[in-house]
């Protein structure tokens, strides 16, 4: 394994650990993720929702081992782009085209298959143009999701302001401005490759900020909310994703 390769485990430990976190969540409250809706009317819809989150738990503790890594990024990558985005979220999308939530929602997932599409890029034995072209595609998804995280801050600020602790000094509508300013010039960065390894290491240590600050209080407030919890894993993957794009954009070293 190169150096490049091997500095960027440690994303990977993080994105794994999200994902695993995400599909215990899913299995503690029997459910889906909110990301992946599925009709309550849908056959057999609680044994696909233990199996979706059994792979999700076996995607992610496969991605902590070196050897299963590429395969388990790929399955996770596969997953969430076509079955989670496009057939979970696809019809939904096209009836709810003109409304910004659609967008920002979908982005989450497509962040956690990007992710998982860089992870494959550099953990695998492939040709090492393939590589790179894989990678810079996971970057280039990446860029487009923070853009469309930080619009949501501005289209549904009434929904960020709240999260914010008002303890928070100057204000909580500063913070929401604020950081979906900084979502979207980190995706900027990283679309131009103007400072993108920089905006990427900020954007993680943004991600990390929001599990204290954020995620942990709105889970102590309502201990019974699959949301809650649903987000905090959530954030866990972001936090990963974007350090695996951070250290994806480092310059290669002999």
């Amino acid at each position: 394994m190169t150096a490049e390769k091997t500095t960027m485990v440690y994303g990977w430990r993080v994105y794994g650990l999200g994902v695993m976190a995400l599909a215990m969540v899913c299995l503690a409250f029997r459910d889906f993720d909110s990301g992946q809706p599925v009709p309550a009317h849908f056959p057999g819809r609680s044994a696909l929702a233990y199996a979706a989150a059994a792979f999700m738990l076996i995607a992610g503790t496969a991605v902590e081992w070196r050897r299963t890594t590429a395969w388990a990024a790929a399955a996770l990558t596969v997953y969430y782009t076509f079955i989670v985005v496009i057939l979970m979220n696809g019809y939904d999308s096209l009836g709810h085209y003109a409304e910004y939530g659609t967008y920002s929602g979908n982005a989450d997932q497509l962040a956690v298959a990007a992710g998982g599409l860089i992870v494959y890029a550099g953990s695998a034995r492939i040709d090492a143009a393939l590589a790179a072209r894989l990678t810079r595609l996971g970057q280039r998804v990446f860029g487009v999701c923070a853009v469309l995280f930080g619009g949501a801050h501005f289209f549904y600020l009434n929904l960020t302001v709240p999260l914010i602790p008002k303890w928070l000094p100057p204000t909580p509508e500063f913070w929401a401005y604020a950081t979906g300013l900084a979502h979207i010039a980190a995706g900027l960065a990283i679309l131009t490759g103007v400072q993108a390894r920089l905006a990427a290491i900020l954007l993680t240590v943004m991600y990390a900020s929001f599990t204290p600050l954020v995620h942990v209080p709105q889970v102590l407030a309502n201990t019974s909310s699959h949301f809650n919890w649903s987000e905090i894993a959530l954030n866990l993957i972001l936090t990963g994703v974007a350090w695996v794009v951070a250290d994806s954009l480092a310059r290669p070293r002999r």
